[in-house]
């Protein structure tokens, strides 16, 4: 779904080895497909940072534009996946200040 939407490969698959994504069937898929499996431990999300730092930065920032906006908590799904639109198509350091469609 991910590559179907962004129309970009994924190479890399980063997950708390939960049981989502141990199955025989799923790690086929990957294999067959060039990703890569990366597993942290369960539980640990001190692991996980960058993860765990961009979740906490796509809260924060949606809070802060719902809030701004006066908009109702049932639209606390729509202001996420505005975060996710904004941080995708911004400038980033690891990209040398481009954005990810000039790269």
């Amino acid at each position: 779904m991910v590559e179907i939407e962004t129309n970009l490969k994924l190479k890399c698959l980063r997950s708390d080895n939960g049981g989502e994504y141990v199955s025989e069937e799923f790690r086929r898929y990957c294999a067959d497909n060039e990703i890569k499996m990366v597993k942290t431990i369960p539980g640990t999300p001190q692991h996980n940072g960058i993860a765990e730092r961009m979740n906490m930065t796509l809260n924060e920032r949606a809070r802060s534009m719902r809030l701004h906006c006066g908009l109702p908590k049932t639209l606390w799904a729509d202001a996420i996946n505005t975060t996710v639109f904004l941080i995708n198509r911004g400038p980033s350091v690891p990209l040398g200040f481009k954005i990810p469609e000039e790269v």
